[in-house]
């Protein structure tokens, strides 16, 4: 039997925006997109809002990227009646933010059934990025949990988990997790292939 010769890989970009936030592109759509509000009013678990912006190795923003996020709920379960916990947001075309508003998840088991810190898996998209990238964001907050969580033991070096470890502010009411993703470079964000 014949094999079949891989097809050549390609980038995301820079028309991602088109398939997935139309909006976002200038086209017209039924209903509005509000892809980055994870939360609704009958979701429980305290509310926070991720922000963050996307370097690329030499520092600049990439201003058209796609940021995805799937999380658990405040009880640690994923994809629950009234937390959907998948969420997704373009880098604003100017200033280069992503945000989300969702809550602060909880425990998860890892796959061998050792306990996961709170955390948020991140997916990268954008041009010259063959593969989406993925990443955690984890909680500061969240010390003890953080050292004995399975992916960032597998990562080992405090430098290298640093990169994983979101900034909390507080403003007025509304607890802000600043998440900000180096794609290369000195300060590059710790990537995982699983």
């Amino acid at each position: 039997m014949a094999r079949l010769k891989e097809t050549p890989s390609q980038t995301a970009g820079p028309f991602l925006h088109i398939g997935t936030l139309p909006l976002l592109a200038g086209l017209s759509v039924s209903q509005p997109e509000r892809q980055n509000i994870l939360a609704g009013s009958g979701t429980l678990g305290e509310r926070i809002r991720i922000e963050g912006r996307i370097h690329d190795g030499s520092g600049a923003l990439v201003k058209d990227a796609m940021v995805e996020i799937w999380q658990a709920n405040a009880t640690g379960r994923y994809c629950s009646n009234e937390f959907l916990g998948w969420g997704r947001a373009a880098t604003d075309f100017e200033t280069g933010l992503f945000t989300f508003e969702t809550i602060r998840p909880g425990v998860t088991p890892f796959r061998d059934g050792r306990p996961q810190a709170p955390h948020v898996s991140v997916s990268i998209f954008a041009r010259g990025i063959n593969v989406h990238l993925q990443t955690r964001m984890y909680f500061p907050e969240e010390a003890e949990a953080n050292a004995a969580d399975p992916a960032l033991q597998a990562v080992g070096d405090p430098r290298l988990v640093e990169t994983l470890i979101a900034c909390r502010e507080t403003r007025g009411a509304e607890t802000v997790y600043r998440f900000d993703i180096h794609l290369q470079g000195e300060q590059e964000t710790v990537f995982f292939d699983f």
